[in-house]
């Protein structure tokens, strides 16, 4: 057993340490490479991997939790630990970290008038249960159990958000009932209310930049007094959004401030390795408009998206020799790229003709989100028959978001996006034969930060006005895709329409590989049942990374899902990223 103290510096077993951390969370990364990309953070130099823990994974439905495969938080931590790695433990409720509604899990929204983040009961009881769950899984892991987890954060930029001290105090007494023993800290920008609004008594303020090291450090030490500085969040890159330009940093800059922050205290670099956001979990931003992230969180961190060492890691192991020996590890696993080439396209199937396999229909005389039909992510499909509509000249969505398709008798008519979901839209006059009419919504994943939080309900929460008139009596098909066992393929995709398209090809031996979607839309793919995320013809990523352990040896498929009708004879499995 150990003891790791908070107190002018930092403490372990009464030496001062200095803590080198490097962020990496192991949901963003497959189980079968943790190992790898441990042992290159130890190679870097540091002695300390930092965490989120993503609430909305881990309870994905309202009391069912899963701590398995690359969901095995404890192993991870392990695994670290026999690495001589020291471990921060982030399980605040929220993360932020560009995660799926910051890492709260989807059913939250189901309950009317919840509220998020302050002192609302109905929310901190289900966090009660929540943690009650968790700490039987990570309260074993601590420094003083005989693990290597030095502290844990209690909120994370709580500053931004909200002035709820009472809330945070909550917070903090839920994880101390719960077994926490190793010292608390919260994580905040270090710049006027943030900051202020973020402590928490009890708790190590640290702060989150990515530049001018020392003039932040300088801020915070007025703030702190003679407690350890921090740099809990060292950005050395960003995220991207679709839409957007993909982003880099300035190695020298970063190097720069990595001197000053390490000559004067302490530092986790964010991130060490970014990861992916595999299936539907990425987060959004919403400030003027809706910026959804893309699939690649490769985030312009020490080590590419697939774990390959960058210049902009060697650089910092550089510096970080400054302070540290750097330890000699041979690394356990040769991580290869392949490029498999063209697969072959196998068969294909239309989304209307599969809507019943895919989807247990509910009918309702109005549509409802997809939360209040216990739905988190994916798609939702809203159908009716009108048999009296004979044309088709105003249609109106009322609290709807990301994303529509509208189809009348099963053909485009009209795809609205963000703000376009908020106004009436007139069309030119469209004949109906059938009067039939279907709204597909996407979830492009809810946004991770500011109070728009609380409207984050998908799909339609409203009515839906057609010609002027609400309209009643639908049916409702929730689509998360999480099993495309069920596909019929009898039915060919159409042209035009939304559609699957189903992939094989043979390999010998498994490598890491890139999906290449060009000429394609919009939509996801998924590998051997496996959602390896979203693309969309807009970028600015333009290939999935598919990581070897989802591979086999043998026949592989992968079946595209396509929502816009765009699609392309091909796709190809290149041996390089999207950028």
């Amino acid at each position: 057993m150990h003891k790791f103290e908070i107190k002018d510096d930092f403490y372990l077993d009464g030496e001062k340490v200095k803590i080198i951390s490097g962020g990496m969370n192991y949901f963003r990364i497959v189980s079968e490479y943790w190992q790898d990309r441990l042992e290159k953070l130890k190679v870097l130099g540091c002695n300390t991997v930092e965490t989120y823990i993503p609430w909305n994974l881990h309870e994905k439905h309202k009391g069912h939790f899963d701590f398995s495969g690359m969901l095995d938080i404890a192993r991870y931590v392990k695994m670290a630990q026999d690495l001589g790695l020291m471990v921060i433990l982030r399980p605040s409720p929220y993360i932020c970290g560009e995660w799926e509604f910051g890492g709260l899990p989807y059913w939250l929204l189901k309950e009317d008038g919840m509220k998020l983040r302050c002192i609302y009961e109905p929310y901190i009881q289900h966090i009660r249960e929540y943690y009650k769950v968790l700490f039987e899984v990570i309260a074993p892991l601590q420094i003083t159990r005989g693990g290597p987890v030095i502290f844990m954060q209690v909120e994370n930029e709580y500053g931004y958000y909200g002035d709820d001290s009472a809330y945070m105090e909550c917070l903090k007494n839920i994880m101390l009932e719960n077994g926490c023993e190793v010292p608390l800290v919260t994580s905040d920008g270090p710049w006027d209310e943030a900051f202020e609004h973020g402590r928490l008594e009890g708790a190590l303020q640290t702060g989150n930049f990515g530049s001018k090291g020392k003039a932040q450090f300088e801020v915070m030490r007025k703030k702190i007094g003679n407690a350890p500085l921090m740099c809990m969040e060292f950005w050395v890159g960003w995220f991207d959004y679709w839409g957007g330009d993909h982003h880099t940093g300035d190695v020298e800059e970063h190097l720069k401030d990595l001197e000053d922050i390490l000559q004067e205290g302490h530092v986790n670099i964010y991130m060490f390795e970014g990861g992916t956001n595999f299936g539907f979990m990425n987060g959004a931003n919403y400030y003027d408009k809706l910026e959804p992230d893309v699939t690649s969180y490769d985030y312009d961190a020490l080590l590419t998206e697939d774990g390959q060492i960058t210049p902009k890691y060697k650089a910092f192991q550089k510096a970080i020799s400054k302070y540290v020996d750097l330890p000699k590890i041979n690394l356990s696993n040769k991580i290869k790229r392949e490029d498999y080439g063209i697969p072959k396209l196998t068969r294909s199937s239309d989304l209307f003709n599969n809507l019943s396999n895919l989807s247990k229909p509910i009918e309702k005389n109005y549509p409802v989100c997809m939360e209040k039909v216990d739905q988190g992510y994916g798609y939702i499909l809203y159908e009716s028959k009108i048999p009296e509509l004979e044309c088709l000249r105003k249609l109106r969505l009322w609290k709807a978001n990301d994303r529509a398709n509208i189809f009348l008798d099963e053909k485009p008519v009209l795809t609205l996006y963000d703000k376009e979901l908020l106004i009436e839209h007139k069309v030119d006059p469209i004949t109906c034969t059938t009067g039939k009419i279907d709204i597909l919504m996407e979830n492009m994943g809810r946004v991770n930060f500011t109070p728009i939080m609380e409207e984050q309900r998908k799909g339609i929460d409203g009515g839906i006005q057609i010609n002027g008139c609400l309209h009643f009596g639908w049916t409702i098909y929730p689509l998360p895709l999480d099993d495309l066992r069920k596909i019929d393929f009898t039915y060919p995709a159409r042209k035009g329409l939304p559609g699957f398209y189903e992939f094989e090809f043979e390999i010998e031996n498994a490598a890491d590989t890139f999906l290449d979607m060009n000429g394609w839309g919009k939509g996801a793919a998924f590998v051997n049942d496996f959602n390896i995320g979203r693309f969309w013809e807009i970028g600015p990523q333009r290939r999935l990374y598919i990581p070897a352990p989802l591979l086999k040896k043998g026949k592989n498929t992968i079946i595209v899902f396509e929502t816009e009708g765009k699609v392309s004879n091909s796709i190809r499995l290149c041996g390089e990223p999207w950028i």
